[in-house]
């Protein structure tokens, strides 16, 4: 009789607490698409083919060293990547991070940039091609910050390394303490949602909000309930083969190892920013490949935002890879990414001087 009871507990707290609300209302409009031809012209398999070459490598791995390689993996590819950037270490509230400084950049505006990795890898080394680029984009100071990682640390120790960093970056700029002409805040997959989660921290803590956000690929849904999670699971040439395995287990289980890897429900607005109160959010960018797993997740999150009246705008590309932005100037596609990055912080800047004007 016990196990029945156990039982019954455990249904109902999966339909009533871990189960989260139904979105398919949010998957139109789609967005502004770049897409152009129907099939991966030759940058892109280049690119594929690096990307396999690398991976598959790992993946024949004993699984033990897997994340140990990936890390490793990650840490490597800027080193083979094409950026310009002045590099400074420097100690964020006890967090190792850097400052990166593109070229004649702004000392004066601040950007936070928040690596990507699936909460598990990345740092402040893989994403310097990234950074840089956001630093040019941006004409900007930006602080990349080495949050903790799992498995070693729980979910929202990350969560609570971003606020600290938000909050230090508000006071503080490569030169020490002043207050900032702009600031912004970017991120990709992983620290895209954490990108997206702090907006609304800061809203609520009712902090000076960013300028503007950019979220490139962001992971948004920690329910996993994203259609093209399973649409694009062949054409996701980065993530689909890590997380092909996942696809097949029932999602009330998924839900069950998202609440144990974070103790809150996976339906809980600071680990899936879909979910939250997307209202009075400062504009912000989300752009995301028609090819990758994660398409929908920054599409839903989009749609809700615009809905909840805050100006919110997602751009897609076709054939491209998660996160394609860090193969500039490899992909074409990813120096008119950048571009796009650019004219929209120029967009809002100036938007925010006519704003002043008036008052």
């Amino acid at each position: 009789m016990w196990f029945l009871w156990i039982l019954a507990a455990l249904v109902l707290i999966t339909l009533f607490y871990l189960r989260p609300k139904d979105l398919a209302a949010y998957d139109y409009p789609p967005g502004q698409s770049f897409a152009r031809g129907d099939e991966p012209n030759t940058q892109h398999r280049d690119v594929e083919k690096l990307l396999a070459t690398g991976m598959g490598t790992i993946q024949q791995a004993p699984r033990s060293q897997r994340l140990r390689l990936m890390r490793e993996y990650m840490d490597g590819i800027s080193a083979s990547q094409d950026y310009q950037a002045e590099i400074t270490p420097v100690n964020v509230a006890g967090m190792k991070a850097e400052w990166v400084l593109a070229p004649g950049v702004s000392r004066t505006r601040r950007a936070l940039y928040i690596h990507g990795g699936a909460f598990m890898m990345g740092s402040p080394i893989s994403h310097r091609n990234i950074t840089s680029s956001f630093s040019r984009e941006t004409n900007a100071a930006v602080l990349a910050i080495d949050y903790r990682l799992m498995p070693e640390n729980r979910r929202l120790a990350g969560v609570d390394d971003c606020r600290a960093a938000y909050l230090w970056i508000l006071q503080n700029g490569p030169a020490g303490i002043a207050p900032a002409e702009r600031i912004y805040v970017g991120g990709d997959s992983a620290g895209g949602n954490l990108t997206l989660s702090l907006l609304a921290w800061a809203r609520d803590q009712n902090l000076r909000s960013p300028d503007a956000a950019v979220a490139l690929s962001p992971a948004t849904d920690t329910s996993f309930g994203s259609p093209s999670l399973k649409r694009n699971l062949q054409t996701d040439v980065m993530l689909g083969p890590m997380f092909k395995r996942f696809m097949g287990i029932p999602r009330p289980l998924l839900w069950w190892a998202a609440w144990i890897q974070s103790r809150v429900s996976p339906g809980n607005p600071v680990v899936s920013p879909v979910f939250g109160d997307l209202s009075g959010l400062p504009p912000t960018l989300v752009h995301a490949s028609e090819a990758e797993l994660l398409h929908d997740d920054g599409l839903r999150y989009v749609n809700r935002a615009v809905v909840a009246g805050s100006p919110a705008k997602l751009q897609t590309w076709g054939h491209m890879v998660h996160v394609w932005h860090m193969f500039y100037p490899q992909l074409t596609e990813a120096q008119e990414a950048w571009d796009e990055i650019g004219a929209f912080i120029a967009q809002t800047d100036a938007a925010s001087d006519d704003s002043q004007g008036e008052k």
